[in-house]
């Protein structure tokens, strides 16, 4: 064989390209930053801080570039680091390749393979193009990255004058291998017919860009929020000039007022919460092991209703184990279950062992070296005999200290009977054991020995007098955190969808296991004839789709998706991949997961742990319960801050709130959003919950009421008392000392009332949380300094406060605490479910 020359081969790279698929979704520093600077939410709190910038309050301005400049900054960081990552596992996957080039057999990088190269396969090698077969021994590949099966699928060689056929991955004896594939046995030499993006991985990358990705619903929930409350502030600054320019006939003092009247009402915590909310989770999720490259993907987990995940390496190990040793009796051992077998079974496991080559790739054959390690020591391997398509076996002949030999076969239950001269009858009973293991979703192996002199050695199998050793049956192991992950995903309302390109009797007898219990099981061929509706249906029920192909789980995904479901997907194989970029929440497997997997996913798991999910569902939840807090205290706290701003122009009293005030306001309630209810543990029934409606809101209006609860009795307290105050003619510095810091210490009353909803007021008190306490020990630091320390006092323009009227403060806190915890039991009961 003498395959390409050097001049061919570099001009066929120079007019296909290289082997490798596009980079066109990689993201650099600078593509982040302006993807980061695209984001709404933080256009406007850079809005903000031009506008306060503008108007000369510098203070206010540097507060809000200097949030936003470091929420821009975490944000930036946490992707730059998914990023590196991401490419550091793209380069661990990227194979070598020895071919064949004018007669010489060189080793290149996989990337300058070209079509028409003759590429040399061996055990262990990962195939770097789509290629014909033409010259192979006892090929086996592991196609399970393309198909989703766990077992290896021959190979056998094209014949020179066979019509072409169209190459597709999956089934024996086959003569096409494909870019990404494992050699786990044999040798041979294939002919390259597609590299990059025309082989069956590249197809598939390529169809990724005709799907969309959704905008994320917290995203788009937020800006309309956002939206909103500019209207209302733009109706409170017209309402403001309009009050001041009739009362006080200060029209361009009114447009003043109004400014800084509809800034204080805008939200602009909101952007600041939501991206350091999110960027912070990433940053915590990624201390299990998992990678978020988009943000946002975090929360939609949290949403979930319906999780499809691929059974082989998603639920499973994709490692074979022995699962089940039956003896010619029908005896039968499951190892693990037993200490050890009895000795009854001792020539079917040495048999079985010395049937595989002496340093296996093949899965099935590490498996039995596992059960049975040690046993060809001290033998030496004379002679084997592979696969044929005639007889599905292989025997290997070995030679110990005597001079006889031991022969031992494995291969297909039938053949080897056929090898032992099994009657018909004997034959029917083997087929009826081989039914009941394969029902149970084992692999089968029937096992063979025999003796013979190393002179007189048959041409063919089939002169050995074999003696029949039993079955041995093989099984792709559970993942050991995958049921318990089960459990807590369907305690939490989310039904777990098996979608898998293996056959129907292991899928069941694998999703049986998980505690998924099965009702029935769809193929693809069920799926092919089934109407978008009553396939939603299906896959809500107790499904398990079986032998699927690429194009009908993305089918089954979007089914989902357009019955209302949030779907989250997860999968690590190339026929994964347009049905993780599909799905709301794409889940990718980082250790042993494709390159095209990878980039078509939002989470990326780097311990392939399926265990990690539940984590991330959790944490998801975990967020969007404290952002409802967030926004609820927010909500909450803005209500008093524009009430007293307003009360003055209704009721003729001096403005007593200036910018100062309201830049040290902003300063408590930035860091409480931000990371005071970032850093609150989860509620206790997270994970016992239904996920929230996928069409609720942000902010329902259980929540808006629950606010606006909130806020009214902070402005009738602290509005009250400013009144009061001021009729009794208190001075009006001391007015806004004692106004002043009732509203502060309402504010922190507020913290404890939204730390949760479903718990008591001790536990609101008791509940870890180290920044609350600082938050708490700051406030009443700076309270203390403002009276005691005189530059302080005359900045804020407080008059001094005595005793009682420190009491007065003090006191409206403690019946704001407490009238509102007492409101949460009746509440409790009407919105259980829209509960922040």
């Amino acid at each position: 064989m003498q395959g390409l020359t050097a001049s061919e081969a570099q001009a066929r790279l120079k007019a296909e390209g290289f082997n490798e698929l596009p980079r066109t979704g990689q993201r650099t520093i600078v593509g982040l930053m302006l993807e980061v600077l695209r984001e709404p939410m933080l256009l406007l709190l850079l809005a903000g801080g031009a506008i306060y910038f503008i108007l000369g309050d510098l203070g206010e301005a540097l507060l809000l570039l200097v949030l936003a400049s470091i929420s821009i900054v975490i944000t930036i960081v946490q992707e730059a680091r998914t990023e590196r990552v991401l490419e550091s596992l793209r380069d661990l996957t990227s194979p070598r390749a020895l071919v064949i080039r004018a007669g010489e057999r060189i080793r290149i990088p996989g990337r300058e393979v070209v079509r028409g190269d003759l590429i040399v396969l061996s055990e262990g090698d990962r195939v770097a193009a789509d290629a014909s077969v033409v010259q192979c021994d006892d090929l086996l590949l592991d196609e399970s990255l393309l198909t989703g099966e766990s077992v290896p699928v021959r190979k056998q060689a094209s014949p020179a004058l066979e019509q072409p056929r169209a190459p597709h991955a999956g089934g024996d004896d086959q003569p096409f291998v494909f870019s990404g594939t494992l050699v786990v046995r044999g040798s041979g030499v294939a002919e390259v017919l597609s590299t990059g993006i025309r082989s069956e991985i590249g197809k598939i990358g390529q169809s990724l860009s005709a799907l969309v990705t959704e905008t994320p619903r917290l995203q788009q929930q937020t800006t309309r929020l956002v939206t909103m409350f500019a209207i209302a502030s733009a109706i409170v600054i017209a309402l403001t000039v309009l009050l001041y320019g009739i009362y006080r006939g200060g029209w361009l003092e009114g447009v003043l007022a109004g400014i800084a009247l509809g800034m204080s009402m805008l939200p602009e915590e909101f952007p600041v919460v939501l991206t350091v909310f999110l960027a912070m989770g990433a940053w915590r999720i990624s201390q299990a092991r998992v990678l978020t490259r988009r943000a946002s993907a975090i929360e939609s987990l949290g949403a979930a209703t319906v999780l499809c995940t691929d059974k082989t390496g998603t639920l499973t190990e994709n490692r074979m184990t022995v699962a089940r040793l039956v003896l010619p009796g029908g005896a039968q051992y499951t190892p693990g279950a037993a200490a050890r077998p009895e000795p009854g079974f001792d020539p079917l496991i040495e048999t079985g062992v010395l049937a595989c080559v002496p340093e296996p790739f093949d899965p099935m054959e590490k498996a039995l070296h596992s059960l049975g390690p040690g046993t060809a020591t001290g033998r030496r391997l004379v002679q084997s005999y592979g696969l044929r398509h005639d007889l599905l076996a292989m025997s290997n002949v070995w030679r110990g200290n005597g001079d006889e030999c031991v022969v031992a076969a494995k291969g297909a239950p039938e053949a080897i009977g056929s090898l032992c001269g099994m009657s018909a009858e004997e034959l029917s009973e083997l087929r009826a054991r081989v039914d009941a293991l394969a029902r149970e979703g084992l692999r089968v192996l029937g096992v063979a020995r025999a003796t013979c002199a190393e002179t007189s050695l048959p041409e063919t199998q089939r002169g050995f007098a074999f003696r029949f050793c039993g079955l041995t049956g093989f099984a792709d192991p559970l993942r050991p955190e995958v049921e318990g992950a089960v459990a807590e995903c369907r305690s939490a309302g989310i039904r777990v969808v098996m979608i898998t390109g293996d056959y129907p009797a292991t899928a069941s007898a694998i999703a049986t296991r998980a505690g998924l219990d099965p009702e029935r099981v769809l193929t693809g061929a069920d799926v092919d004839g089934t109407a978008d509706a009553e396939l939603a249906r299906a896959a809500r029920g107790q499904t398990v789709f079986a032998r699927i192909a690429p194009a009908q789980k993305l089918r089954i995904v979007s089914a989902l998706k357009g019955a209302g479901e949030i779907v989250a997907m997860t999968g690590d194989g190339v026929n994964d991949a347009p049905s993780l970029k599909a799905a709301h929440i794409g889940i990718a497997m980082g250790g042993r997961g494709t390159d095209v997997a990878r980039e078509a996913s939002s989470i990326v798991l780097l311990d392939d742990d399926f265990g990690s999910i539940v984590k991330a569902i959790r944490l998801g939840r975990r967020i969007y319960d404290n952002l409802r807090k967030a926004m609820s205290f927010i909500l909450a706290v803005h209500v008093p801050i524009a009430g007293l701003a307003l009360l003055p122009l209704l009721t003729g009293m001096p403005l007593l709130f200036g910018p100062v005030h309201i830049a040290f306001l902003e300063m408590i309630i930035d860091p409480v959003c931000s990371l005071v209810f970032e850093a609150e543990t989860e509620e206790r029934d997270v994970m016992r919950r239904p996920p929230r409606a996928p069409d609720e809101p942000l902010l329902p209006r259980s929540l808006l009421v629950w606010s606006a609860l909130q806020g009214g009795l902070a402005l009738a307290l602290t509005g009250g008392m400013m009144v009061t105050a001021n009729t009794y003619g208190m001075p009006e510095n001391e007015v806004r000392a004692l106004t002043f810091f009732s509203l502060v210490l309402v504010i922190v009353s507020l913290i404890f009332v939204n730390r949760s909803f479903s718990t008591s007021l001790l536990e609101a008190f008791t509940r870890p949380n180290r920044t609350l306490a600082v938050i708490v020990v700051f406030v009443t630091a700076v309270l203390a300094l403002s009276l005691a320390w005189p530059p302080a006092a005359e900045l804020f323009r407080f008059g001094p406060l005595h005793a009682d009227d420190l009491a007065i403060t003090v006191a409206a806190a403690v019946v704001s605490l407490v009238l509102l915890e007492l409101s949460k039991y009746p509440l409790r009961h009407r919105w259980p479910a829209r509960a922040p």
